[in-house]
Parts: C-alpha cells; sequence; structure tokens
C-alpha cells in the first residue's frame, strides 16, 4: 500500500491509539536533583497496531532539532496501521522528557541512546531487535544506538545529518555550510587529553542562549524556511508547540548542549570502530530530494561505520521529510524494515 503524502497531510491525524508516558529511566540518587544523571524522565508516545493485525515489530522513530517527538505526528499511526509497534521519545532535553542541569558530558549520542535502550529494554519490556529510525541530531543517536546495541538493533536509518567523526563532518564542521554549528559550541569545553582545535575550543559562556532568548520562534523559523520547500509544511500551530517547547526553562541550554557534545561524539564514535571494526547492523541513509548531501557523499560516510548501506531520497522534500513528505516517508521506511 502506497501512502500519499498530500492525503496524510490534508487528513486530520489519528491518534486514537496513542498513548503518552513519562518514565524515569535512570533512578533518583538525589530526588531533589531531578535534573541530574541520575533523575531522567523520558517522555514518549507508544502506538500499538489495531487489533487484529500481526505485530510485525517495534520501530523506534528519535526527532531532530529544532524538534519534538511531535515531528513524527503524521507518520506514527500509518507506520502502525501496517503492523508495527511505534515508539516516539523526546530525548533528554528535549519537549517533555527531563533537562539536565549538567553540561555536554551527559549529552553525547552514547548517553542519549542509553536513555532509550533503557526505556525499551528495561521498561518496554522489548527483547527482539527493534527497527531504529534516526532525523538530524535522532540520525546521530540512532548511529549510536546501533553501534553500541547491535543485537537489539534490528535496523537502523539516519539522515539529515553528519556523523560525528566522520570525514565528511571533520572536512565539513567549520563552514559556512554548518555555521550553527559553530555557533551552538561557543561554550563548549575542552575534551579531557585532547587538544581541541582553535574553533572549537574557544569560549563565549551563554552567548548563545542569550542571543537566542526571546526570539525562539524567529529562530526556528530560519531553520524551517531555509531547509525545505514547502514552508506551509509547518503551520502557525506547528510553530507555536515547537517554540513553546523550546521556550520551557533549561530546554534551549539542552538544545544547544546536544551539538556542544559532537566532538565528544567523534571521539567515541572512530573509537568504537577502532576496537570493533565496521558495524554489521544494516544500514539505509535517507535524505530529502533537495536537501544538501549528495549520494556518493552520503554513503561514503555509511562505509566509515557499516559494512553494509544503502541511501534513499525522497522527492519533493528538503530536510523535513516526514513533515513535507509524510505519505513518501512512511513508503521509504516500511519497505526498509520489511526487507529481510
Amino acid at each position: 500500500m502506497a501512502y500519499s503524502s498530500a492525503v496524510l497531510a490534508a487528513s486530520p491525524i489519528d491518534a486514537t491509539r496513542w498513548t503518552h508516558h513519562r518514565t524515569a529511566i535512570r533512578p533518583e540518587v538525589d530526588p531533589l536533583d531531578a535534573g541530574g544523571e541520575y533523575g531522567i524522565r523520558i517522555h514518549y508516545v507508544s502506538c500499538l497496531p489495531p487489533a487484529g493485525i500481526e505485530k510485525k515489530g517495534t520501530i523506534l522513530l528519535i526527532h531532530g532539532f529544532p524538534e519534538t517527538w511531535y515531528q513524527f505526528r503524521r507518520v506514527i499511526t500509518p507506520l502502525s496501521d501496517a503492523g508495527y509497534h511505534v515508539v516516539v521519545p523526546d530525548y533528554r532535553g528535549a519537549g517533555d522528557s527531563t533537562k539536565p542541569s549538567q553540561f555536554e558530558a551527559v549529552f553525547t549520542k552514547k548517553v542519549m541512546a542509553g536513555d532509550l535502550h533503557i526505556l525499551l529494554t528495561e521498561h518496554l519490556k522489548i527483547g527482539e531487535g527493534v527497527h531504529v529510525v534516526g532525523h538530524d541530531i535522532g540520525g546521530m543517536i540512532a548511529h549510536a544506538y546501533a553501534t553500541q546495541f547491535p543485537k537489539h538493533t534490528a535496523s537502523v536509518c539516519w539522515g539529515e545529518c553528519p556523523i560525528p567523526g566522520s570525514t565528511f563532518y571533520q572536512e565539513r564542521k567549520g563552514s559556512t555550510q554548518f555555521w550553527h554549528f559553530l555557533f551552538h559550541v561557543r561554550t563548549a569545553s575542552p575534551i579531557p587529553d585532547q587538544r581541541p582545535s582553535l574553533t572549537w575550543s574557544q569560549s563565549i559562556p551563554d552567548l548563545p542562549e542569550l542571543l537566542i532568548a526571546g526570539k525562539v520562534k524567529e529562530y526556528q523559523k530560519h531553520f524551517f524556511d531555509r531547509h525545505c520547500q514547502d514552508p506551509s509544511a509547518f503551520t502557525l500551530e506547528d510553530r507555536e508547540i515547537y517554540s513553546t517547547a523550546y521556550s520551557a526553562s533549561g530546554a534551549m541550554r539542552c538544545a544547544l548542549n546536544v551539538y556542544r557534545a559532537f566532538e565528544r561524539d567523534a571521539v567515541q564514535n572512530n573509537d568504537w570502530v577502532k576496537q570493533n571494526g565496521k558495524s554489521g547492523v544494516r544500514c539505509l541513509t535517507l535524505w530529502g530530494g533537495e536537501s544538501w548531501m549528495l549520494k556518493e557523499e552520503a554513503l561514503k560516510m555509511c562505509d566509515e561505520y557499516y559494512d553494509r548501506s544503502e541511501y534513499v531520497d525522497v522527492e519533493g522534500c528538503g530536510h523535513w521529510i516526514a513533515e513535507e513528505q509524510p505519505g513518501r516517508f512512511v513508503d521509504a521506511i516500511l519497505g526498509w524494515v520489511g526487507k529481510t
């Protein structure tokens, strides 16, 4: 069954099978320090397949910046209708999940992927391998999940991001194309036992937060409008939901700390492949057809970390695939997870 993006975009969202949860995935040592490493609560949406439909597996959808679980609102039910249990979290620091008070060390993608593994295995009791799908920052987390937990990963799909540590990332991270990487990391602390480059080590504490404060909606609008083919994919209500989420206390600080951890991510990603070799998890890299990545560059990135990988681009959209072309996103994901 092929899904029409126009129909999904225009139709009311069927949330009748959705359930919202906010689960403590790391025990609180100090009840007064709910923002600490040991007080993490993850908000997520769960959608089971319809009654009478055979369950085929679990799909984990991981959002990016500057969004939340809401990014996948138009694709959750169609994916579930096909027989999948769909789990859609707000990663730590975003949406209705805990916003830790610590700095970038607790926002490595390894730590963030660990949160989701605990959620799936210990709280949802999902023992079989899951299909991990990540977009933007979520793509980096998906990669960290697949490499850390290969036995619990049926497949991984990531896209619309560079993988920290890859040749592409190292060559482009300081370019004007990724100006926001530099802007967001202005307070990044040096990595222990490493001599960071001048570009990434100079600090101007709290300046990005100060400049964005009171302008969250305008800041998000820049990304939404610049990186999509059809800005009408984001209604005024959608934009308000996102701006409200990132205007919450601590939200933007956490969002920027996710970026400030990139250099730590790069070290961890490359140390992992040196110690373990390329991942045997089957990998899809998914991009908008009008986005910024060339097929050859995307596959080269995959080849640095995976034994086998494929590339798909989604026609008619830029960066925000699940919102610009929800039907084609669903078709691409179902086509991928349905492979053996």
